[in-house]
């Protein structure tokens, strides 16, 4: 099979498409085969190797073999399943989160059948559900689970442009809470769009300069800290941060006050996965898919994602060729 895989960390160019053997499944697992992916911020700071605390995780040198091919959203069909498996069968239309173990960039991706798998909202493409997975799931999370958002909360989207923040603001108002988004001039319409009942320019107005504004900061982009954002929080508010380590410093710091830190990690998804795909099939979330690339061009993909001004998603479209 064909694989995106990096030996050294860099910039996009050291993303090379090469033959690799198909993935081995044991009796628990599903082989799927990939119809689509994307390339995430996230993925391009893994592919340089940062934050450089991260090496202990990434490789110190160069990344680890088990990260070398990386990809966390997948859609795709049940190419073939575990003796133990009873979830899926062959031809099953899926889409799903890798998490650590990454390897969506490939033709083939093997993942646990009790993993964060669900089948595929049939009114989508492979490509919609790939650009699905992480943004809204870890949107639900932070907005549903975390900060528990409910009817009549004023929530603030910091990067409500992009992956997380696009279905953050149609979630929020899903929720019933009243939504400002934070954005470039240029995204203003996008976010207005997705139900944004206020859109900030932040490069003409600084919301952290609201006082009492907000019950929800949701920083998608992590551009912002707690220290700034705290005056525009109401008494109870929740600040939540999607990465940064000094924010679970602060979380621990803010647990006995008013305005809280509240931090985690979305990373099993199986429980959210369907709640997304029943918003997508009753056309209540719509994904935004900024550019699409075949395989063969993923370092222009990581180029692009590289320069910060994508819009929603970048999909990688997965060749369907015979094993």
């Amino acid at each position: 099979m064909r694989a995106a895989v990096h030996t050294v960390f860099g910039p996009p160019e050291v993303v090379q498409v090469v033959d690799r053997p198909l993935p081995t499944t044991g009796q628990g697992d599903v082989l799927i085969k990939v119809h689509a992916t994307t390339v995430t911020s996230a993925e391009c700071a893994m592919r340089r190797g940062e934050p450089l605390w991260g090496r202990v995780i990434l490789g110190l040198r160069r990344p680890r073999p088990s990260l070398r091919t990386l990809g966390l959203e997948v859609a795709g069909v049940v190419d073939s399943v575990g003796s133990a498996v009873t979830r899926f069968r062959p031809g099953d239309e899926v889409f799903g989160f890798t998490g650590f173990a990454v390897g969506g960039h490939a033709e083939y991706v093997r993942l646990p059948a009790d993993g964060s798998l669900a089948p595929k909202p049939a009114t989508v493409t492979f490509e919609e559900a790939a650009a699905a997975v992480d943004g809204a799931t870890t949107a639900l999370f932070f907005l549903r689970d975390k900060a528990k958002v409910r009817p009549g909360d004023r929530v603030l989207v910091n990067g409500a442009s992009g992956s997380i923040g696009t279905y953050a603001v149609q979630l929020a108002k899903h929720l019933g809470a009243t939504v400002t988004g934070v954005c470039g001039p240029s995204n203003a319409d996008l976010v207005k769009s997705l139900g944004a009942d206020e859109v900030i320019d932040h490069t003409r107005r600084d919301f952290t300069a609201d006082a009492d504004a907000y019950d929800v900061v949701f920083d998608t982009v992590t551009k912002s800290s707690f220290r700034a954002s705290r005056r525009s929080l109401r008494s109870g508010g929740r600040y939540l941060p999607t990465t940064g380590l000094l924010n679970n410093l602060w979380a621990l710091w803010t647990l006995p006050r008013a305005k809280r830190v509240m931090v985690g990690m979305s990373v099993n998804k199986r429980a959210t996965l369907p709640v997304i795909s029943s918003l997508l099939d009753a056309g209540k979330l719509r994904v935004v898919v900024d550019r699409t690339y075949p395989l063969a061009d993923i370092a222009e993909a990581h180029r692009y994602v590289d320069a910060g001004h994508k819009r929603g998603n970048v999909v990688i479209t997965v060749s369907d060729r015979p094993r």
